[in-house]
C-alpha cells in the first residue's frame, strides 16, 4: 500500500510492483470456499512470445476470472504451456548453429539433444509466461503445468495405451501433410495456404488401343509419374464412349484406366483430370472410392524414389518437374501452358511447401468419438457462445476423418509401442510391460525390442488439457488437485481457427475417459486483425506486440524488430518503410490497463475484430480521468480516514458500523441528503445490474462501454460537478452526505473497473479504502458491486431532475463557449415559458446553477419577445436567454450572424438545386432523396433562429 498518491497517472509507477504483491499474497489460488469457477488457459507454446491473440484471450479471461472471485467463487485459472514439438526443436537446432561448436541435431544423438532443449526451456523457455503476468494474468501459477511434465507424461501414456487397448488407435499407412523440410507429418493448422502465380499444363494422354488421345489439365505434373487413372465426369457427353478404356502414361509406359467420378469440374481445364492418389488429398479419396493403386514416388525429402523411370530418379521434385515437361515436349505431348494462380499450402514452420506423403503413421478413431462430442454439444452439455460457432463444430465432426496423431520428431511424448524383430508390436505403459507382453508371445524368452522413434503431436496431450492438469489417472492426484471440484471446467476461451483441432477433441478425450465435459461454456473469439483488417503476421511486418503498447517501443526498436527473422529477408525494406510511416514517433507506453480496457472495448461477437491504437490512446485517457477524479474526491474527503485496514477478512464482508470509540469516517451505504447523491446511486445500481448481464452474456464490449459511460460521464464529469455546490456550500449535513457518496460511489466503481483495469483501480483503491473503513488488502477480494446492493427506491423522481438539470447546466455552458465568455465572468439568465415544474426545479437547484454556471441572477419572463438581445438556448418547453449586453462586442455579433446567416443560405441553395432536379429525385435511392428533404429543413429552422437572433441586434 502506498501512503499518498501520486499527483499524474503514471503506470510503470505502480503495475510491476502491484503484481509482484498479489503473486506473493497467494491470492491468485483457489480459497477452496464458495462455489468453484474454473477456467483452463489454451497453453501457449513454450517456444512463444506473447502476441494480440494471447493478450486479446488473457485479458478477457482474466476479466472472467477476477469478476468471479470478486464475486466470491472460488476460482481457478489452470496455467501452463505446450511442448511445442516442431517450434522447440527448430528453435534449439537453430540455437545450436549460431553457438559455432560444430554440434548439430544429428550428432548429438536423440538423447543428447533432448537434454539441451531441456536446458534451454530451464533458462529460455518461460518468457510468455513472464510476459503474461505483464498484463495483469491472476492465474494461480502454483498449479501451472507443462505438458512434458511427469504428470502430464503418464496422463498421455494411459490415454494412449487405453485408446490402443480398445481398438482406438492403430498403426496404418495414410496420407498425410509433410512437411520436407522438417521430415514429419504436421496438422492442416501448421499449414499455410499461399496464392501464388503458376501454370496450368495440358498433357496429351494417348488410348492404349490407338484410337485417339484424352488432354489433361494439372498443375503439378511432376507427379504424373504416379499417376493410376485419368477420370472425367460420369455426366460428361464429350467422353461416356471412353469411360473403361485405358491410357497409355506418358513417360512410363503404364496402361492406367479411365474412370467416371462426379468430383471432377467440367468445366476446368479439358475435363479431364489425372488421379494420383498418393500425392493428392482429394486424388485419394477418389483411389479409395474406386479401388486405385497407392503409388509413391517421393522420398522423405520430396525426391523422386526408384519407383519412377531411372532418368528421373534422386531429382528434387522441381527438377523432376522441369525433366518431364522438356521430355514430354520433345515427345509431342505437350499440349498447352497458360498461367494460373493457385493455393500453395507451406508449412507455416519452415516455409517449404507440404507434400501429401503416403507414410506409416499411428491414428485415432474417430467415427464413434466423433459422433458422441457432436451429441455433447448438440443437446447443450456444451454450449458456444456465440450460438452460431456450433454450425462450425457439427460440419466437422460430421464429416470427421482419422486423427493422425504421430510426428517425426525427437522433442514430445515418444510413442509408448516397441517392436520386435519380427515386427510386432507391444503397445504398453513402460519398457518392462512391453517386454512382459512379448515374453508372453515367444512363449517366455526375452526378445530384443526397440521403441517407436515417433513422438505423439502436441495436439494428443492438449487434448487430454482438461483433466490431465487435475492429476488424471491417479486417483490420489486427482483429489489432491480437486479434479471433482473443478471438472468440468466454467468456460473456455479460444479461437474459431482451433474448434476442431483442440475444442473438439478435448470434448471427445474428457467424455471418454472422465464420463465429464470438459467445459460448459466454450466462448469463440475473434481474429484480431490490424487497423486496415489485415490479418497480422510477420511476413507483412504489422505484428503489434502487446509489450511495446504497455512500455513503447522506439522507431528504430521498432524496425529492427519487425525486420529481424523474416522467412524472405527481401521483405525488409518494404516492412521498413511502412513501419516508419505507421509509428514515425515510435509507440508511446499506454500501460497495461488501457491495453486492456481496449481488448474488451473491441471484444465484439463478430469473426474479425480491428485494432485501433487511437483506441488504446483514448483508454490511456480514461485511465487518467478516473486518477485525477480520484484524487479530487480524496482531496475533498480529508480527515474522513476510516480505521486502517486489517488482514485475514473475508471478500464477502463489509463493515457497516464502526467499533465503539474509534473514529472511522464513513462506512457502508451513504443516506444521500442530496438529490445528486440520488441520481449518482441510482445510476451505480443500473450500471452494476448491466455489468452483470454483460458477463454473463460474454458481451465484453457492451460492458466497456456501460462502465465507460457511467465512470466518465455521471461520475468523473457530472457527479463531481454536481458534488462542489454542496462541498462549499453552508448545510454542514449535505457536505458531509457528498462526502460519503463521493468515496462511496468511486470505491464502488473502482470494483465495478477491476476486472477490466486491475492495477489502476488497485492503486486508487488503496486510497480509498480506508476512508471507508473497509477490510482487506485488495481490491481482488472485495465483493463486485450488485443491482439492489443500496436502496434506490423513490429515486425516480431525483434522477429525472438531475437530468433536467444537467440538460439546464450543458446548454448556458454551451451558450458561454458560443459567446466565447471568460469562465470567471458570471451573466444574466431569463427563462421564459416555464412551467410550475420548470420554477419549482429553478427555485431548488437555484445555488447548484449560480454555482456551476456562473450566474448572476436568474429571472422569469412571461414573453421571449420581449427580451432584450440575448443568446438562447432550449430544455424542453423551457427558453433561456442569456442578454448580451455588456457581454460581447455587438458590432462583432452582428457581423458573425451575417456571415452564419450567408453561409446558410448557401446550404439552403444547394439543397432546393438537388430537390428541384427530376434526376436526383428520381434516380438517387428513396433515402437519400428523404435525407435531403430533412437537412433542408434543418438549415431553414437554423436561418429561422439566426434572423430572429439578428433582428434584435437591429
Amino acid at each position: 500500500m502506498t501512503d499518498t498518491l501520486a499527483s499524474s497517472y503514471d503506470p510503470t509507477q505502480f503495475e510491476t510492483r502491484l503484481y509482484q504483491q498479489w503473486e506473493a499474497s497467494g491470492v491468485f489460488q483457489p480459497r477452496g470456499e464458495g462455489e468453484p469457477y474454473t477456467i483452463l488457459l489454451p497453453p501457449p507454446n513454450v517456444t512463444g512470445t506473447l502476441h494480440m491473440g494471447h493478450a486479446f484471450q488473457h485479458t478477457l479471461q482474466d476479466a472472467l476470472v477476477r469478476y468471479h472471485r470478486m464475486r466470491g467463487y472460488d476460482t481457478l485459472w489452470q496455467m501452463g504451456s505446450d511442448h511445442a514439438g516442431i517450434a522447440t526443436e527448430m528453435v534449439v537446432a537453430r540455437n545450436l548453429a549460431l553457438e559455432g561448436n560444430g554440434e548439430t541435431r544429428d550428432s548429438l544423438g536423440r538423447e543428447g539433444f533432448i537434454n539441451k532443449v531441456w536446458d534451454w526451456k530451464q533458462h529460455s523457455g518461460d518468457t510468455i509466461e513472464r510476459q503474461m503476468r505483464r498484463i495483469g494474468t491472476s492465474g494461480d501459477w502454483s498449479r501451472s503445468v507443462f505438458t512434458m511434465d511427469p504428470m502430464a507424461a503418464e496422463a498421455v501414456i494411459e490415454a494412449f495405451v487405453k485408446l490402443h487397448e480398445e481398438g482406438l488407435i492403430y498403426r496404418g499407412q495414410r496420407l498425410v501433410n509433410w512437411d520436407p523440410v522438417l521430415k514429419t507429418a504436421i496438422s492442416d493448422l501448421e499449414v499455410v495456404n499461399e496464392e501464388e502465380d503458376g501454370f496450368l499444363w495440358s498433357i496429351r494422354y494417348p488410348l492404349s488401343d490407338g484410337s485417339g488421345s484424352l488432354v489433361v489439365a494439372t498443375t503439378r505434373p511432376e507427379t504424373m509419374l504416379g499417376d493410376t487413372a485419368v477420370m472425367v465426369h460420369p455426366d460428361d457427353e464429350r467422353y461416356i464412349g471412353l469411360i473403361g478404356k485405358k491410357v497409355t502414361l506418358p513417360l512410363t509406359g503404364r496402361e492406367i484406366p479411365v474412370i467416371a467420378d462426379a468430383y471432377v469440374d467440367r468445366e476446368f481445364g479439358t475435363g479431364v483430370v489425372k488421379v494420383t492418389p498418393a500425392h493428392d488429398f482429394n486424388d485419394y479419396a477418389v483411389g479409395q472410392r474406386h479401388s486405385l493403386p497407392l503409388i509413391n514416388i517421393f522420398t522423405d525429402e520430396a525426391t523422386t524414389n526408384d519407383v519412377v523411370p531411372a532418368s528421373y530418379r534422386g531429382l528434387d521434385r522441381y527438377d523432376a518437374r522441369k525433366a518431364v515437361l522438356a521430355d514430354l515436349e520433345a515427345a509431342g505431348l505437350l499440349v498447352e501452358t497458360v498461367p494460373h494462380e493457385l493455393q500453395v499450402p507451406r508449412g507455416d514452420r519452415s516455409g517449404v511447401a507440404i507434400e501429401p506423403y503416403l507414410t506409416d503413421q499411428w491414428f485415432v478413431k474417430m467415427d464413434t468419438l466423433g459422433a458422441r462430442g457432436l451429441e455433447l454439444a448438440e443437446k447443450g452439455d456444451v454450449r458456444f457462445v456465440p450460438g452460431n460457432w456450433i454450425n462450425t463444430y457439427r460440419h466437422w465432426m460430421e464429416n470427421i476423418q482419422d486423427w493422425c496423431i504421430s510426428r517425426q520428431l525427437w522433442w514430445g511424448h515418444r510413442i509408448p509401442a516397441w517392436y520386435d524383430e519380427a515386427g510386432n508390436i507391444y503397445v504398453a505403459r513402460s519398457e518392462e510391460e512391453a517386454f512382459t507382453q512379448a515374453a508372453t508371445k515367444s512363449g517366455g524368452s526375452r526378445p530384443t525390442l526397440r521403441q517407436d522413434d515417433d513422438v505423439l503431436e502436441t495436439w494428443f496431450s492438449s487434448a487430454l488439457w482438461p483433466f490431465s492438469t487435475m492429476g488424471w489417472p491417479d486417483p490420489a492426484r486427482m483429489a489432491e488437485r480437486g479434479f471433482d471440484r473443478f471438472v468440468p471446467s466454467s468456460v473456455l476461451v479460444t479461437g474459431f481457427d482451433i474448434i476442431f483441432f483442440w475444442v473438439a477433441r478435448m470434448i471427445m478425450m474428457t467424455d471418454h475417459f472422465t464420463g465429464e465435459v470438459p467445459f460448459k461454456d466454450v466462448y469463440i473469439t475473434g481474429l484480431i486483425r490490424d487497423a486496415h483488417g489485415q490479418k497480422m503476421s510477420k511476413s507483412k511486418g504489422n505484428i503489434i506486440d502487446p509489450i511495446d503498447l504497455i512500455d513503447g517501443i522506439s522507431l528504430e526498436d521498432l524496425v529492427v524488430k519487425r525486420t529481424t527473422g523474416l522467412m524472405k529477408p527481401t521483405d525488409a525494406p518494404k516492412i521498413e518503410k511502412a513501419t516508419r510511416r505507421e509509428f514515425p514517433d515510435g509507440i508511446p507506453a499506454f500501460g497495461a490497463d488501457a491495453l486492456r480496457f481496449t481488448i474488451a472495448a473491441l471484444a465484439t461477437h463478430g469473426r474479425d475484430i480491428r485494432f485501433d491504437m487511437g483506441r488504446a490512446e483514448g483508454y490511456k485517457n480514461f485511465c487518467n480521468k478516473l486518477w485525477n477524479a480520484s484524487r479530487f474526491v480524496l482531496m475533498n474527503t480529508e480527515g474522513e480516514a476510516g480505521r486502517s485496514r486489517a488482514t485475514g477478512s473475508r471478500p464477502d464482508e463489509r463493515p457497516t458500523a464502526a467499533p465503539a470509540g474509534r473514529n472511522t469516517g464513513f462506512s457502508g451505504a451513504p443516506e444521500p441528503k442530496t438529490d445528486a447523491e440520488r441520481w449518482i446511486l441510482a445510476q451505480l445500481d443500473k450500471t452494476a445490474a448491466q455489468a452483470a448481464q454483460h458477463f454473463a452474456g460474454y458481451r465484453f464490449d457492451l460492458l466497456a462501454q456501460s462502465l465507460y459511460e457511467f465512470a466518465w460521464n455521471d461520475f468523473c464529469d457530472w457527479f463531481v460537478e454536481l458534488a462542489k455546490p454542496a462541498l462549499h456550500g453552508d448545510d454542514e449535513a449535505a457536505a458531509g452526505s457528498t462526502r460519503h457518496t463521493l468515496l462511496y460511489v468511486l470505491e464502488r466503481l473502482l470494483s465495478l473497473l477491476h476486472p477490466l483495469i486491475p492495477f489502476v483501480t488497485e492503486e486508487l483503491w488503496q486510497q480509498v479504502a480506508p476512508r471507508l473503513g473497509i477490510d482487506g488488502d485488495t481490491i481482488m477480494l472485495q465483493p463486485y458491486p450488485q443491482a439492489g446492493d443500496i436502496a434506490t427506491a423513490g429515486y425516480a423522481a431525483a434522477e429525472a431532475d438531475v437530468e433536467w438539470l444537467k440538460a439546464m447546466v450543458s446548454a448556458l455552458r454551451r451558450v458561454r463557449s458560443e459567446l466565447n465568455v471568460a469562465p470567471s465572468r458570471q451573466v444574466t439568465l431569463l427563462l421564459a415559458g416555464a412551467t410550475d415544474r420548470d420554477r419549482e426545479r429553478t427555485a431548488r437547484f437555484d445555488g447548484s446553477l449560480r454555482f456551476l454556471t456562473k450566474l448572476e441572477r436568474i429571472e422569469f419572463i412571461d414573453d421571449a419577445s420581449t427580451a432584450p438581445a440575448a443568446a438562447t438556448a432550449v430544455v424542453g418547453e423551457l427558453k433561456l436567454l442569456v442578454p448580451l449586453e455588456g457581454l460581447v462586442d455587438l458590432g462583432a455579433e452582428r457581423a458573425r450572424l451575417d456571415k452564419e446567416l450567408k453561409r446558410v443560405e448557401v446550404e439552403i441553395g444547394k439543397c432546393n438545386g438537388k430537390l428541384a432536379s427530376d434526376t436526383f429525385v428520381n434516380n438517387a435511392p428513396p433515402a437519400v432523396v428523404e435525407q435531403e428533404r430533412k437537412r433542408l429543413l434543418d438549415w431553414n429552422l437554423q436561418r429561422d433562429a439566426l434572423a430572429v437572433q439578428r433582428a434584435k441586434l437591429g
